[in-house]
């Protein structure tokens, strides 16, 4: 495996899955889900999503990529991050500060997918990059520092975590794509994806 680029299947057992998604529920009533726009040309995503934490990732047509502080439907402050996602960066992450911001990906057709990029909206660029599957699998794909890079895809199932730290943090991966009738968590083919993050460097 490449530096830094960590699977862990089945991390998440079916009871462990189930009260996740109850805690994610609980952050859907919360901050309900919004439907982002790329930058410039305003082109919707094909994934829904909402945040927990002190900072929540958006994006739209006038302000671009960015985190900040409230739900920009709603304008309230985003919601606790759940204390499972908590507990796993303590034990996973091997970063000694919490993460401020829990994006939560709703694919909710097999048409849904994430094109291949970089997380970089983050000051914390030393920080990992931790995400959780529950749902239907994917389809998911790793590059490398530059885009051209080759790439290779690894199915990613329900309760599966990925940790992206060390030199595989600045890689380009994505999701080409939501497989069906492929978990019973939730009505196929919806997926959901939580990616921790810290945002802010310490101190």
């Amino acid at each position: 495996m490449t530096d830094g680029f960590r699977i862990l299947p089945g991390y998440f057992d079916r009871a462990a899955q189930e009260a996740l998604l109850d805690a994610v529920r609980d952050v859907m009533r919360a901050a309900p889900f919004f439907q982002p726009t790329m930058p410039k040309t305003g082109t919707p995503m094909s994934v829904k999503m909402t945040n927990a934490g002190p900072l929540g990732w958006v994006t739209d047509k006038e302000g671009g990529y960015r985190y900040q502080a409230a739900h920009p439907v709603t304008g309230k402050p985003w919601p606790p991050i759940p204390e499972a996602v908590l507990a796993l960066w303590e034990r996973e992450a091997r970063y000694p500060h919490p993460p401020e911001a829990c994006l939560v990906n709703w694919y909710h057709a097999e048409t849904s997918k994430m094109g291949l990029h970089r997380d970089q909206d983050e000051d914390a660029s030393d920080a990992p990059v931790v995400s959780i599957s529950l749902g239907a699998a994917c389809l998911y794909r790793l590059g490398g520092p530059k885009r051209g890079d080759k790439t290779r895809s690894v199915k990613l199932s329900s309760g599966d975590v990925v940790i992206l730290g060390g030199a595989a943090r600045d890689f380009f991966h994505g999701v080409d794509r939501v497989l069906p009738e492929t978990s019973t968590l939730l009505p196929s083919p919806q997926r959901l994806n939580l990616t921790l993050r810290r945002v802010t460097r310490p101190g």
